[in-house]
């Protein structure tokens, strides 16, 4: 059973809604604008706004759905399940394994384990990016707050599965931190 729900966890999670869309609607590759990546946020770099909230939306949902399935019927492979959708989204079985950064993913994760910390990095990530407009700074530490939350304020033992999300996020994260500190990162428009 775990080995089954292990694989589909990540052929679920593997589904790259933004190349998908932008591949279908408008016939490009949106792995060929901007930064490559198949998320949310390059998706909207496409120009077009309902091409990037629908990957977003769709992103989320993959994990939302696939976890609360899990969650009520094998709640014992929860965690394991996180993981597994969240690796399947940044490394695709379809696309080489070049996917995105896990984002929106992680935000689906956390909607099915914990909704306080869901509203914890929902809110700090709104908060982050109007004050600075940099959607890869808000997203790398607004996964921080959450083991801090989850360690500090909530007394949750399972603090340490977010400091691994925490990691994997900084991890994919990287081209986007060198950029940072160049002052050579692109500002995103969400509206």
């Amino acid at each position: 059973m775990l080995f089954l729900i292990l694989f589909l966890s990540y052929l679920i999670g593997s589904i790259p809604f933004g190349f998908l869309l932008t591949k279908i609607f408008l016939k490009k590759d949106i792995r060929e604008i901007g930064s490559g990546n198949i998320g949310a946020t390059n998706a909207l770099r496409t120009g077009n706004k309902l091409i990037g909230f629908s990957t977003l939306t769709l992103d989320i949902s993959k994990a939302v759905i696939l976890l609360l399935i899990i969650k009520f019927n094998f709640s014992e492979y929860l965690f394991i399940s996180s993981i597994a959708v969240f690796l399947g989204h940044v490394f695709p079985i379809w696309l080489k394994f070049k996917g995105g950064k896990g984002v929106a993913t992680y935000v689906g994760i956390l909607f099915c384990i914990n909704i306080y910390l869901v509203i914890v990095f929902i809110v700090s990530w709104l908060v982050i990016f109007t004050l600075t407009k940099y959607s890869s700074l808000a997203s790398m530490l607004s996964s921080l707050f959450v083991p801090l939350t989850s360690y500090f304020l909530l007394g949750d033992i399972n603090y340490y599965f977010y400091i691994i999300f925490s990691l994997l996020i900084l991890i994919t994260h990287r081209e986007n931190i060198k950029r940072l500190k160049n002052n050579t990162e692109s500002k995103t428009k969400i509206y």
